[in-house]
């Protein structure tokens, strides 16, 4: 079994002011410094146990990438350490390691000896690994000739055709199309079911939540938190929206689950309640059933524009559905402060059975990116039952017939 232990790991590259400064540095006796160090990582420390999945999340330039190639030992750390158990493959980087004038066929030999295979378990792997790439006669033709997916076709084909103990992947598989996306994830989920460990970095929030025990968030080269995915994707959100006067913070729900709440405080949520059709309050609904979204927002400030929203969340924290009034061609113009607003949205519930909350936000605009007055998560939580409805799975409610001839 896998396990990877990230102990106050640290990254720094020199900095020279010019290019003669690293030869006197080079030549100066004594223990002169010309250079100043430029940290991209500093005081990591993590733990994935054996069969966890652990996502690694945080804006371009946060030092994602970097973290895993000083887990991989490609690039070696200047503070602290990494202890890994159990055999690793890893894709960091699409075709790392392929040689151009070479064929797929001569670099899955190679990448597949880097990872510890021999020539003869890559001759008896080769078929599984060609059906599963699925790049036909392209695999005995030069790599230069290969677009990106078919480079990461191969790469994550080669990589997978043993199941590792411990797996870890990068930003390459979002290069690849739709299909085989899919396809390698459920190859992903597959090899976790056997107890594979799994690293992995993604900015796909479905891949993230749906995968993972666990997230990891980094900014700016630091460790801003860990936790239940939903709630690290809810404040890595935040803070993409997070402007000038903007807040961030995270409460503990009613359910013990961490709510994220964002933005400039200019208007604010007082009440959010689901009603049914005789405005009833509830918090169990049935399939299909007409229900109200009840929401209160108050003006704290004068606002030029006032948009309200709403998003329905699975209990993964992945998004069903959602809307603003803006796209319901309803929004406000010049709402003083003090002004208190009810709103109340109607909808089917065409929802699978389950529990799932609701995010609303207070924005100005279509979304709220560019000016937000307040996003709060975990808002609200239900519960869906089938009370009277065919049996069916999933997430949603389509009610179907079906005609029969011959």
């Amino acid at each position: 079994m896998g396990m990877i232990t990230v102990s106050n790991l640290g990254k720094a590259y020199k900095q020279y002011s010019n290019r003669w400064a690293r030869l006197c540095e080079w030549f100066t006796p004594g223990n002169a410094k010309y250079h100043q160090l430029k940290w991209v990582l500093q005081d990591i420390n993590f733990t994935v146990q054996p069969g966890e999945a652990v996502g690694i999340i945080g804006i371009n330039g946060a030092g994602k990438s970097t973290l895993l190639k000083l887990i991989t030992g490609t690039t070696q750390p200047t503070t602290g350490s990494v202890k890994m158990t159990g055999r690793v493959a890893a894709m960091l980087e699409l075709g790392m390691g392929f040689h151009p004038d070479f064929t797929g066929r001569q670099n899955a030999f190679m990448a597949g000896q880097l990872l510890g295979m021999s020539s003869a378990d890559i001759a008896h792997l080769m078929p599984e690994i060609e059906a599963f790439a699925e790049i036909g006669d392209y695999i005995d033709q030069p790599v230069r000739v290969y677009s990106s997916g078919m480079q990461m076709r191969l790469a994550f084909s080669v990589a997978t055709a043993i199941r590792p103990d411990v797996l870890i992947v990068d930003e390459a598989l979002s290069v690849g199309d739709a299909y085989f996306q899919h396809k390698s994830f459920d190859r992903i989920r597959e090899f976790r079911k056997q107890g594979t460990t799994l690293l992995i970095v993604s900015h796909d929030k479905q891949a993230i939540q749906s995968i993972c025990d666990r997230a990891v968030l980094l900014s700016a080269g630091h460790f801003v938190m860990e936790g239940e995915p939903e709630a690290v994707m809810d404040y890595y959100n935040a803070l993409l929206a997070e402007r000038e006067n903007q807040t961030v913070r995270q409460q503990a729900a009613d359910d013990g689950k961490l709510q994220t709440i964002s933005g400039t405080g200019e208007a604010t949520l007082d009440e959010v309640i689901l009603l049914n059709e005789q405005d009833e309050r509830i918090e169990v609904v049935n399939v299909g059933q007409l229900v109200k979204l009840k929401v209160v927002v108050r003006a704290v400030e004068d606002i030029p524009e006032l948009v309200i929203g709403y998003m329905i969340k699975d209990r993964l924290g992945q998004s069903i559905f959602g809307t603003n009034t803006h796209h319901l061609k309803h929004k406000l113009q010049a709402v003083k402060k003090g002004t208190v607003m009810t709103f109340t949205f109607q909808f089917l519930a065409n929802l699978g059975t389950g529990t799932y909350s609701v995010a609303i936000a207070l924005h100005a605009g279509d979304t709220h990116i560019n000016k937000n007055y307040e996003w709060r998560d975990l808002a609200l939580v239900f519960n869906v039952l089938n009370i009277d409805k065919d049996s069916f799975v999933g997430v949603a409610w389509l009610p179907s017939t079906v005609e029969y001839s011959q």
